[in-house]
């Protein structure tokens, strides 16, 4: 078995080396040397000067003002910053030469051998592990994420890397979390379930908890801590650690897992304050408000909110439904001489054609569905979600983080497939594996959907790079 999680890393760090292009936003670098340099905000705006293409061209940095009112040398980040502390040895090292695409490559190769353990604390054949670990690292956008490594996606690699050891940890802290009848805890058994019990109970409850934390699950919660403090929304998956974890008890997995969980974000919370005046980083509403006026096309609104119950509907579209272009007439300029015109019909059209394709992704984002349909996979484990602590912890998690994440403006332009779905793989590759088991393996089906996301996301990197995204 170890063997075969090695194997599967050193494939998918090839893959995503070598299928990753040139980019250089590379916000996390500057901001590891403003860390070296002892200080939060970073050199900014920084034209070129022949060894570095500078950072004058950066979206999603914010100018500190000026005191007399000249133009500004500094700028903001609003990202949390675990990305940058990840890179601060190799920042000292090299400086703005650090190649975050390698890192990136790196870190997400390692992330699918975290994920072949983590499936390993899942009840399933071998087989299903690996169709499952083998889905997780070429069949989902974490392929993508991994060999772009640009600013937003890095920070995707780094919580999920973090958000797959904490399931892993709780997994093994609780082997029983996948019982077919989710029985309640025994203090709830004896109190009959009786709600008013139950609430008078609590205290005593918390106070025991208090007293005995699980290591194991205190260690879930510090590393899911840390994923959230890559990609805030990661929070919200919560639930999991609630109903899965060591302390035999929902309280005492609470509690355990708050108590890791606590330290990072509470220091995130912290560096906020220090380096702002808040503790939710300003950064985060400038820019919405000059991104909804600037791309109002994509249907942001300046009158909303940045997180705004609104954008339920037209970000729940694209999130099911969204699809490519077909037979597009117009290729978008950067290939090639420019545009081209697919009129020609002695052309051909191809998926692959430069030219003239037969289809082309949309960078707005498309359907998870459409892009992974291998987690159609998950739909039999659903059936146990009130009885499986395990099932159900996913499926809450899954749920919460979904709904955060459609509630904000943006669902990730520029973009292939739904990059906002890495924020809760994690948890969702668990139901796909208990889904998988509960069809009695991988089977025909298994093969083919899995097949068909490899296929479909070598598509979309491959197109992806093409475009220059």
């Amino acid at each position: 078995m170890v063997f075969t999680g090695v194997a599967l890393v050193v494939l998918a760090f090839g893959i995503y080396l070598s299928s990753g292009p040139v980019r250089f936003y590379n916000h996390f670098v500057w901001q590891a040397l403003a860390f070296l340099d002892g200080r939060a905000e970073i050199d900014y705006p920084v034209g070129p000067d022949g060894a570095s293409p500078g950072n004058a061209f950066f979206q999603d940095v914010v100018p500190v003002p000026t005191d007399d009112g000249s133009p500004s040398e500094r700028g903001r980040i609003p990202f949390p910053p675990l990305p940058a502390l990840v890179l601060l040895p190799l920042a000292a090292l090299w400086g703005l030469a650090t190649d975050v695409q390698q890192v990136s490559a790196l870190l997400g190769a390692l992330a699918v051998g975290v994920a072949w353990w983590m499936l390993g604390g899942v009840r399933t054949r071998p087989t299903v592990r690996l169709a499952s670990a083998v889905f997780f690292g070429v069949g989902t956008v974490f392929w993508y994420a991994a060999q772009l490594g640009t600013t937003w996606y890095f920070a995707h690699v780094v919580a999920v890397g973090f958000a797959l050891a904490a399931v892993a940890i709780a997994l093994r802290a609780d082997p029983d979390a996948d019982d077919v009848e989710m029985l309640a805890d025994p203090a709830e058994a004896a109190g009959g379930l009786d709600l008013g019990v139950a609430l008078r109970a609590l205290p005593g409850r918390f106070a025991d908890a208090l007293l005995h934390v699980d290591r194991r699950q205190f260690l879930a919660g510090m590393l899911f801590g840390l994923a959230a403090t890559s990609r805030l929304t990661v929070v919200f998956g919560a639930p999991f650690f609630m109903l899965v974890g060591g302390g035999g008890t929902w309280v005492r997995r609470s509690v355990s897992a708050g108590l890791g969980a606590i330290i990072p974000v509470g220091a995130l919370l912290a560096y906020n304050l220090v380096s702002t005046g808040h503790l939710v980083h300003p950064g985060y509403e400038a820019l919405y408000q000059l991104e909804a006026v600037g791309w109002s096309a994509l249907g942001y609104h300046v009158d909303w909110a940045i997180e705004d119950i609104r954008y339920l509907p037209q970000n729940l579209g694209l999130f099911l439904a969204g699809a490519p272009a077909l037979f597009p007439d117009v290729i978008p300029a950067g290939l090639g001489d420019g545009d081209a015109l697919c009129l020609d019909p002695a052309l051909g059209r191809g998926l692959f054609e430069l030219s003239c394709p037969i289809a082309v992704p949309r960078d707005v984002g498309m359907s998870i569905l459409l892009t992974s349909p291998a987690f159609l996979l998950l739909l039999p484990a659903l059936r146990r979600y009130g009885r499986s602590r395990l099932v159900t912890g996913a499926v809450l998690a899954v749920v919460a983080i979904a709904i955060v994440n459609l509630m904000h403006f943006s669902q990730g332009w520029v973009q292939f497939g739904y990059r906002f779905s890495n924020d809760f793989v994690a948890f969702a590759l668990v139901l796909v594996a208990v889904g998988m088991e509960r069809r009695g393996g991988v089977g025909r089906l298994g093969v083919v959907l899995v097949g068909a996301s490899i296929a479909i996301n070598f598509w979309g990197v491959w197109w992806a790079n093409a475009l220059r995204w």
